[in-house]
C-alpha cells in the first residue's frame, strides 16, 4: 500500500509540474467546468489532441452549454465537428446532452451510473468526468494508461485492458488528489511513456518500473495483431455550376459518414465504378478524371477516384449548395481531400465569404 502511495504522488506531483496547458483544462475559481470537460473526453476518444485541439474552442463557443447543444439542428452539430471523424460520436454527445438537460436539470451528473447512462458514454469517460471534475477516487483506462501500468509492473503479452482497470483502482483508491493522478498517468503516456523511445529519463516512475529496470520497456505491451482492413472503392464526381457551386448530396443516417455530405460518390466492394458508367449515372456535358488516393479508417481501405464534370444536373437527391454553406455542413475528412483535389478548400471557403 506504502508503494501504491507513493507511485501516485509522484505521479500527481509531475502532472502538476508538467500539464500541457490545454484548453479542456481551464478552471474557473479552481474547478473544471463539467460540460466543457464532458465534450472534451468525447471528442478525444480515438482522436489526437492535435486534431482536437483545431476544433474544440469553435465547438464551445458554438454551443457553451448542455441545454445550447441539445437545442442545436443535428447539421450545425455535425458541421461544428467536421473534420474530427467518427461522427456517431457527435450524435451520441448531442443526445447526452438533451438526456442532461430533461433528466439532471441542465447539469452533468456526478454520479458513475448516472454519467455511464448517458448516450456515448462508457466506464473511461465517466471514469475522467467522475475523477477529473469531481475528484472522486475511480479509475480510468485508455491506452496510455494501459501501457503506463504494463510497463510500470512488468507485465509482458498484449495489452490486458481487464488487468489494467483493476491496477487502475487500485492506485486510484490510494491516491490523494484521483484528479491529478488519474490525468497524470494519462499525460504521462501521452508525452513520456510514448509507444516508441520512451524518455525514462524524464518519468517520475523510473525507479519503481520494472520495465525500465529489466531494459524491456520497448517490448512492452506486445503490439495487438492487426485486423486487415476491407477494401472499398469510391468514385467521386465535383461538379460546379456557373455560380460556384458544388453539387453535393446526404449520405444515409447509418454507416459509414452517416448523415454527411458529398459530392456526388458511387462506392462499390469489388472495383471502382468506370467512367462510362460514371457518365450514364449523371448525365453531363463532359467528364475527366483529375486524381486518385488512399483513405484509411479504422476497418476500411476506401480507395478514391475523383473526377471533375461539366454540365451536371440536380436531382435524385443532389441539391447545389454554395461553398460557404457546405463548410458549415459536416463533411467527412475523405471529402475534404477530394474537393482539395480540385482547389476547394471549405475552411478558407467560410474565411473569404465565398
Amino acid at each position: 500500500m506504502a508503494s501504491n502511495r507513493k507511485i501516485t504522488s509522484l505521479v500527481a506531483d509531475w502532472f502538476g509540474l508538467h500539464a500541457r496547458a490545454l484548453p479542456w483544462r481551464r478552471t474557473v475559481r479552481g474547478r473544471r467546468d463539467p460540460y466543457v470537460s464532458l465534450v472534451s473526453e468525447i471528442m478525444l476518444q480515438q482522436t489526437q489532441v492535435s486534431r482536437v485541439l483545431e476544433r474544440f474552442d469553435g465547438f464551445i463557443d458554438r454551443f457553451p452549454t448542455a441545454q445550447a447543444l441539445a437545442d442545436a439542428p443535428e447539421e450545425a452539430v455535425l458541421g461544428a465537428w467536421s473534420g474530427l471523424g467518427y461522427y456517431r460520436r457527435a450524435r451520441s454527445l448531442q443526445a447526452a446532452a438533451r438526456v442532461i438537460c430533461e433528466d439532471h436539470g441542465g447539469r452533468v451528473p456526478r454520479d458513475l451510473d448516472d454519467l455511464i447512462a448517458l448516450p456515448g458514454v462508457g466506464r473511461y469517460t465517466a471514469g475522467a468526468i467522475c475523477s477529473i471534475v469531481f475528484g472522486q477516487p475511480v479509475p480510468i483506462v485508455d491506452g496510455n494508461v494501459v501501457r503506463v501500468l504494463a510497463r510500470l509492473d512488468g507485465i509482458d503479452g498484449p495489452p490486458d485492458h481487464a488487468r489494467s482497470w483493476a491496477r487502475a483502482d487500485e492506485l486510484a483508491q490510494q491516491a490523494k488528489t484521483p484528479a491529478l493522478f488519474n490525468e497524470g498517468l494519462m499525460e504521462l503516456g501521452a508525452t513520456v511513456c510514448t509507444p516508441r523511445n520512451p524518455r525514462c529519463g524524464d518519468c517520475p516512475l523510473k525507479t519503481h518500473c520494472k520495465a525500465h529496470a529489466a531494459c524491456t520497456q520497448e517490448q512492452i505491451p506486445s503490439p495487438k495483431p492487426k485486423s486487415k482492413r476491407q477494401v472499398l472503392h469510391a468514385s467521386s464526381m465535383v461538379a460546379i455550376d456557373g455560380r460556384g457551386r458544388v453539387l453535393v448530396e446526404q449520405r444515409p443516417a447509418d454507416g459509414l459518414w452517416g448523415g454527411l455530405w458529398q459530392v456526388p460518390t458511387v462506392e462499390r466492394a469489388s472495383k471502382a465504378v468506370g467512367l462510362r458508367e460514371l457518365r450514364d449515372l449523371f448525365p453531363c456535358r463532359s467528364i475527366g478524371r483529375v486524381s486518385a488516393f488512399r483513405f484509411d479508417t479504422t476497418h476500411r481501405e476506401v480507395r478514391f477516384v475523383v473526377y471533375k464534370a461539366i454540365g451536371v444536373r440536380a436531382g435524385g437527391g443532389r441539391q447545389w449548395m454554395t461553398r460557404r454553406g457546405l463548410s458549415q455542413l459536416g463533411v467527412s475528412n475523405a471529402q475534404r481531400r477530394v474537393l482539395d483535389a480540385v482547389g476547394i478548400e471549405l475552411d478558407s471557403c467560410v474565411r473569404s465569404g465565398t
